[in-house]
């Protein structure tokens, strides 16, 4: 490893040898020289290589480790730790300051606290991929046509059946349109609505690429603020009252986790009724409310068909999926039909064949009692240290994260990156307001991916990062 690296050491420098070599290490971790998994030299073997004394290696491995960065037990040796993914350095230069830059890094993983996905430890692998295999096999078995643009009848009924019991909508198949996650969900609702140059109401703070698709669909996302009881009507109708579109998160809001009151949801439904507007509803975290009973979606109590709601597997499954849905209004089902044939057209049938099996067999009712189960229960000591550690006015626990709260124009972005940089990727939250002067400074702990283990050494490493940075 010392000529892979060129690690050398140099006696005449003031910094210790053994920083010298945590320093080189990790240097070649963070650089991608050494990737995750690579076997590292026992620390006798690399003090033998440089001449150092074992107890200087045996040091700078234990900061490694201590960090994160490296992995070591008897059986298996010493190797460096899963980092967080990243682009080719000649890649991202090529995308330098573009929004795409920006979404691989906040997207990056995997990591502790990372927000937006499922926890690995509760996924039930083996059955998924025995599934996967089988539908795999059917696939290609099959005659070679093209698949129903609309998405698999199998998967269709499913969700059908599935959303009429978990969130109150009452559908028929034709209605389900299987999509490529919700921005495949998202892009095929603003391509049938066809509102560009249109204003739209959109929650502040909200999704930031939920933002950016309305921008790049030529729709001007106006913002609106919400309060407790989530989007606040009164005010997005005295200041924008030329909106003809709302895109919101009425089960959860996303990310300050307020439910839509049930006034708010009536005065959103006559709005679009009278005006002719519509609203779609990103179904975040669809049923996964850690505690009392989800909300019953907004579709449920929309009897003019101007609600188009969108469902997605990636929060309680995998976003590797790449799998969503809409539930088009009875009037628009055809023409969404339509444009996902000729404009964007769902996953292959193997995975949406899988899923469906997955669901009708009752697994995936099971796989959602046992990850809120999971989650209540990593959530808590996470928010006993950060209330005591910050104080309990600033911790707060919305959806499937831990908000804390940091003071007014506090760093929330370089904390993120600087917290990245030992395993732990919390979501800064001023990104997710329209503008700078609009935003507040915080982070987002994504539950799902909490730690299990060592919750209180983590959880001071990333105190220890605010007080330092803010």
């Amino acid at each position: 490893m010392s000529d892979l690296l060129k690690l050398t050491v140099d006696r005449s420098e003031k910094v210790t040898l053994s920083e010298q070599i945590r320093r080189g290490i990790g240097k070649a971790i963070q650089d991608g020289v050494l990737e995750p998994g690579a076997r590292l030299p026992s620390w006798q073997d690399l003090a033998a290589q440089l001449g150092v004394a074992r107890g200087t290696v045996r040091t700078a491995y234990e900061k490694l480790a201590a960090a994160q960065l490296i992995i070591g037990s008897r059986a298996a040796g010493t190797h460096v730790a899963d980092r967080p993914r990243s682009s080719p350095k000649t890649e991202r230069s090529s995308i330098a300051g573009s929004f795409i830059e920006t979404y691989l890094e906040m997207t990056q993983g995997p990591a502790l606290f990372q927000m937006g996905v499922p926890s690995s430890s509760t996924m039930p692998s083996t059955l998924l991929a025995r599934m996967r295999a089988s539908a795999v096999r059917s696939e290609l078995s099959a005659p070679p046509l093209y698949p129903d643009p609309r998405g698999e009848l199998e998967l269709r009924r499913e969700i059908a059946a599935y959303l009429a019991v978990a969130r109150g909508i009452n559908c028929s198949p034709s209605q389900v349109i299987i999509t490529g996650g919700f921005a495949g969900g998202l892009g095929l609702a603003l391509n049938v609505l066809g509102l560009q140059g249109r204003s739209a109401w959109f929650e502040e703070p909200g999704f930031p690429w939920t933002r950016r698709a309305l921008e790049l669909a030529r729709v001007l996302p106006v913002p609106v603020p919400v309060d407790g009881e989530g989007f606040e009507f009164d005010h997005a109708v005295r200041h924008h009252p030329e909106a003809r579109l709302a895109v919101l998160t009425p089960g959860q809001q996303a990310p300050l986790g307020a439910t839509l009151s049930l006034q708010r949801r009536l005065q959103l439904i006559e709005w679009a009724e009278r005006l002719g507007a519509w609203i779609i509803e990103d179904d975040y975290l669809s049923e996964l409310q850690l505690t009392g009973r989800a909300a019953p979606a907004l579709a449920s109590i929309d009897n003019h068909g101007r609600v188009i709601h969108v469902g997605s597997f990636s929060k309680t499954i995998s976003p590797a999926l790449r799998l969503g849905f809409v539930i088009a209004p009875i009037e628009l089902a055809s023409l969404f039909g339509e444009v996902a044939a000729c404009l964007s057209p769902p996953p292959g049938p193997s995975v949406q064949l899988a899923i469906s099996e997955f669901i009708r067999e009752g697994h995936y009712l099971r796989h959602l009692r046992r990850i809120k189960r999971a989650y209540a229960a990593t959530r808590q000591p996470v928010l006993d240290y950060f209330r005591d550690a910050l104080g309990p006015e600033n911790v707060s626990a919305p959806g499937l994260s831990v908000l804390l709260k940091l003071p007014k124009g506090a760093p929330d972005v370089a904390i993120a990156r600087e917290a990245l940089t030992f395993g732990t990727f919390p979501a800064p939250l001023s990104p997710w307001y329209s503008s700078a002067q609009a935003a507040e400074a915080g982070l987002l702990l994504g539950v799902a991916t909490a730690p299990v283990k060592n919750v209180v050494r983590i959880c001071e490493r990333l105190t220890a990062v605010i007080a330092r940075c803010s």
